[in-house]
């Protein structure tokens, strides 16, 4: 199926319909899309690759969805290690990294050196609302995943790329190309200039909601919370994925 793209002012204005008009709250949009994320990453890295999961957390609904991915991650069998240098003062990070506490996930404040260990890397920093420059202590760990040999899965776009317009001409994230890429209740703009896997995941978008953001529902398969939606490739990528940066609502 050809997936429709949601542009960064679409996706903002889907996600408050969804808090108004579908009756969701943020606890669980969030515990949706991390539950999505576990399964992406289950699919492209099972536990039998390496169980040592390093989640890279930005301040933000990205970085929530990254801490909840790890605690079904745990569940899974993995073994997570948190990077959330930027931790956010709101109730609902805070129950969120408790969570993870209560289940000895441990958090570290070097990402380079836990890289080393590492099988699978989460990129959880920088979502749809990201633009402007990148800044410490992101600079470092974003040109971390962009060297590294370890696989990388990213959450709704990968650190540092404009959603429209995909990776930054120069500085940290030029080159940083994920192995794989997990779009939250639709892909991004951005997914043109992405070759690798690229799973979507939002099977709890209304139809009513989709309709109004002229977007189609992928076919879930089973229980299954993600479906994969393009073969690797950029070539075969650009076919799966219908453009529609420009509309405006």
């Amino acid at each position: 199926m050809a997936l429709r793209t949601l542009n960064a002012k679409n996706a903002g204005a889907l996600d408050k319909d969804l808090m108004s008009i579908g009756a969701f709250s943020l606890d669980q949009l969030m515990e949706l899309a991390g539950l999505s994320v576990s399964q992406a990453v289950f699919r492209v890295h099972p536990p039998s690759k390496g169980k040592k999961i390093l989640v890279a957390c930005g301040p933000g609904n990205n970085g929530g969805d990254g801490l909840v991915a790890a605690r079904h991650l745990w569940h899974y069998g993995y073994h997570p290690t948190i990077y959330y240098p930027k931790r956010s003062a709101n109730e609902l990070y805070e129950r969120l990294a408790t969570q993870l506490r209560n289940l000895d996930i441990p958090f570290t404040t070097d990402f380079e050196t836990d890289l080393k260990s590492a099988h699978h890397v989460v990129d959880a920093i920088f979502g749809f609302s990201f633009e402007g420059e990148v800044r410490a202590p992101f600079r470092d760990v974003i040109s971390a995943m962009e060297s590294t040999k370890v696989p990388v899965l990213s959450v709704d776009a990968p650190s540092s790329w404009s959603i429209e317009d995909g990776p930054p001409g120069a500085g940290p994230g030029a080159k940083f190309h994920p192995e794989s890429l997990i779009s939250l209740t639709a892909p991004k703009p951005l997914v043109r200039h992405f070759g690798g896997r690229h799973f979507v995941g939002g099977r709890f978008l209304p139809p009513s909601v989709a309709e109004k953001y002229d977007l189609n529902i992928p076919e879930y398969e089973g229980v299954d919370q993600v479906v994969e939606i393009g073969a690797t490739g950029q070539e075969s990528q650009s076919e799966k994925v219908l453009g529609m940066a420009e509309r405006q609502m």
